[in-house]
């Protein structure tokens, strides 16, 4: 790859026809229309959600480097910004008065209000850019490696510019706009934001069963996101329709693989909910983003629950009681083992050798509270709780 220096290319030629997209969130167009600002295989911008754009103006009035901007020539008069896109979009955001910073007085002050002078010491501030050529290959894994410092790229962003193409550019429309009116009901089921790629990352997991590099190479060229869509909404439909209510810690399970699992069953919406609804009030139960697998899988599996353990003063306290009439009675401390008729029939079992049962199981509606509480040897706890 080859890479020539400029020196001389001022804020006021990279704003010359600078435009910038609300809707998508992103810089567009800059050095009179001969500048991409974001191709696809950037990142959203993000320095306005990071609180980082106001210190980029504030590092140009004050005279502070800016570090290194690279352009990737693409012909003879196109560029696209290879690394620098938050820091030209903040420039040119500024410029065109979409937000204000403090002046030493702590007054907000847009572009537009400041002292001249201040608007031609920002408007003829020289950065210092690299222009560089080269094949695809070697501009991606350039872009990679310069993106390492900063706010760095995370997987699916590096994967985003990878794949960069028609089905990326489709995914991105969808999934990675702030707009978009869906965003409010994913963000139930879905953790993180669409700047950051969360929402397309998981509907692509979703849909390759976590294999999303394979995925998205499969289909760099497809010029639909059809399959995409429809695996996401019928995840998210289904989710919404097993689980009436909304409870915050739905956020963030893994809905894909619940799906795969459970979505040929039929459940009773109205019944679901009581379940959750009594889980939820449940004072055993410790972990409630275990309680909708849990109700998923038929209320099998309590340990997707954590239900509270006996703490160690009902472990004493039963293990003295139960230790005190075996003695008495020459059996074993352990309930199984002193009606067996092996060698431990008659065994008193230290407390380190024993752990706590629900005589009656929690599931089956038994507390855990020192009536409910027996004390068993491991071997025949681990045994009744494999049954």
């Amino acid at each position: 790859m080859k890479t020539t220096l400029h020196t001389d290319i001022t804020i006021r030629d990279i704003c010359n026809g600078f435009v910038y997209n609300e809707l998508e969130g992103k810089g567009l167009f800059g050095l009179s229309g001969h500048l991409v600002i974001q191709p696809e295989y950037q990142r959203n911008y993000i320095y306005a959600t990071e609180n980082r754009e106001a210190g980029v103006i504030d590092s140009i009035i004050k005279g502070y480097p800016l570090g290194l901007i690279y352009f990737n020539k693409v012909s003879d008069d196109m560029f696209e910004v290879l690394d620098g896109q938050q820091r030209i979009t903040s420039i040119g955001r500024f410029i065109t008065n979409k937000f204000a910073i403090k002046d030493e007085n702590g007054m907000e002050q847009y572009f537009d209000g400041l002292n001249p002078h201040i608007q031609e010491k920002i408007l003829n501030t020289t950065l210092l850019i690299y222009e560089c050529t080269g094949t695809e290959t070697e501009i991606k894994e350039w872009f990679k490696t310069i993106n390492i410092a900063g706010i760095p790229l995370n997987e699916q962003e590096l994967l985003n510019a990878i794949y960069s193409g028609p089905f990326v550019t489709m995914a991105k429309a969808e999934f990675s706009n702030s707009q978009n009116t869906n965003i409010q009901k994913w963000s139930a089921y879905i953790s993180g934001t669409a700047n950051r790629q969360d929402y397309l990352k998981t509907a692509l997991e979703w849909v390759s069963n976590g294999d999303v590099s394979r995925y998205m190479s499969a289909h760099r060229q497809d010029t639909n996101i059809n399959e995409l869509k429809n695996h996401f909404n019928s995840v998210i439909d289904w989710v919404s329709a097993v689980f009436p209510m909304v409870e915050k810690e739905m956020r963030g399970l893994e809905w894909g693989r619940l799906y795969n699992e459970y979505h040929n069953q039929a459940y009773n919406p109205s019944q679901v909910a009581e379940k959750v609804k009594a889980l939820y009030g449940d004072p055993y139960v410790k972990n409630r983003r275990g309680v909708f697998e849990y109700i998923l899988g038929n209320c099998v599996d309590t340990k997707l629950l954590e239900i509270r353990v006996f703490d160690e003063a009902t472990k004493q306290a039963q293990y003295a009681i139960q230790t005190a009439n075996a003695e008495r009675e020459h059996i074993s401390n352990c309930p199984l083992c002193a009606i067996g008729h092996d060698a431990n029939k008659e065994k008193i079992w230290k407390i380190s050798e024993m752990d706590a049962d629900h005589v009656t199981a929690w599931s089956n509606g038994g507390a855990t509270d020192i009536k409910n509480c027996q004390m068993l040897c491991k071997t025949h706890n681990r045994a009744k709780g494999n049954k």
